[in-house]
């Protein structure tokens, strides 16, 4: 199985820039996007027949949103996690398959001045209570943007970083 993650910063912009020549051409079996920035009807895009698409849109137009284009039909499909706290931002997407489960993420960040950090760890917490829950079932891929440098190695200058949204000792 060809499995693609891709942060888009807004699907309008790509789709401007060779998006659909991209997925003809590597044709991955499973396309997840993250940071979609718009609703299905917002783009008056026709998609690959190969492909059926779902989405979790934020609340908010043109913020965040996740989507998943798949070849092969999910036994079912999830929009978030189930805590109204976290659900209105569109961050997750969960597909069902028979083996499997995959999940598609986008991740909060902390914000510039960490104004956010709070509520990024309660909702660390509560993606991983989440992940834990449906593992019991069946494995779990999951994927996305995760919104932090796990390491120095994955930035390209951390001691200017140190402790900003993304790279903090939390």
């Amino acid at each position: 199985m060809k499995l693609v993650s891709w942060n888009v910063n807004g699907l309008r912009a790509v789709l401007r820039k060779n998006f659909l020549d991209y997925l003809e051409a590597e044709k991955p079996d499973v396309l997840c996007l993250q940071e979609t920035k718009c609703s299905p009807d917002d783009v008056e895009q026709l998609w690959p027949a190969a492909y059926t698409t779902y989405w979790n849109t934020a609340q908010k137009k043109g913020y965040a949103g996740t989507a998943i284009f798949t070849r092969t039909r999910p036994v079912h499909v999830t929009q978030g996690i189930g805590r109204a706290q976290h659900d209105h931002e569109g961050r997750v997407l969960s597909a069902e398959f028979t083996d499997f489960f995959l999940v598609n993420v986008y991740v909060p960040n902390s914000k510039r001045e960490l104004t956010r950090l709070a509520y990024r760890q309660q909702w660390d917490r509560d993606f991983l209570r989440y992940l834990r829950k449906i593992e019991r079932r069946k494995p779990v891929i999951f994927c996305g943007d995760l919104n932090v440098a796990h390491t120095e190695i994955d930035l390209a200058n951390p001691k200017a970083n140190l402790k900003n949204h993304g790279f903090t000792p939390e």
